[in-house]
């Protein structure tokens, strides 16, 4: 598994948000510009980001986008979920599991258990991280939060 340009996109057009004073309603046509990001693509990021709350959407000839919460109350894992659904590595980690090999292994399959391992820790970074601590750069090369 790997994080899709929308689920990207979508931790951009939040952390530009982010980098705003307080209260500053965004024009998507800015965010696009400001990150690269076709700004059709991201209209559609930002609807998923607004039905889950991590948005507002602010309309009429002002409109835009503000962060529906403070930066440090938003995970990078809500926003690759409210963008892309569940994080999962393989399909027999999903919550309903497909393994087209199931009739060869035994009930306790290793290569599981070895993907679930993974994923857990994948799914631990994105969810203690922050799009506060993106901002204040917080992260070592690890991906870990560094200490502030």
């Amino acid at each position: 598994m790997h994080v899709t340009r929308a689920g990207e996109y979508g931790i951009f057009g939040v952390l530009h948000l982010a980098r705003q004073p307080q209260g500053r309603v965004v024009m998507i046509e800015e965010i696009s510009n400001a990150t690269s990001v076709p700004q059709s693509y991201l209209a559609k990021i930002f609807q998923s980001l607004t039905k889950s709350g991590i948005v507002q959407s602010h309309r009429g000839a002002t409109g835009g986008f503000t962060l529906a919460k403070a930066p440090r109350d938003i995970l990078v894992l809500d926003i690759i979920e409210s963008v892309e659904g569940p994080v999962t590595f393989q399909s027999c980690l999903a919550d309903a599991p497909e393994c087209i090999i199931s009739q060869s292994l035994p009930a306790d399959c290793t290569v599981r258990n070895l993907l679930a391992q993974a994923q857990k820790k994948f799914i631990e970074v994105l969810a203690n991280t922050t799009i506060e601590d993106l901002k204040q750069n917080r992260l070592t090369a690890a991906g870990l939060r560094a200490e502030t």
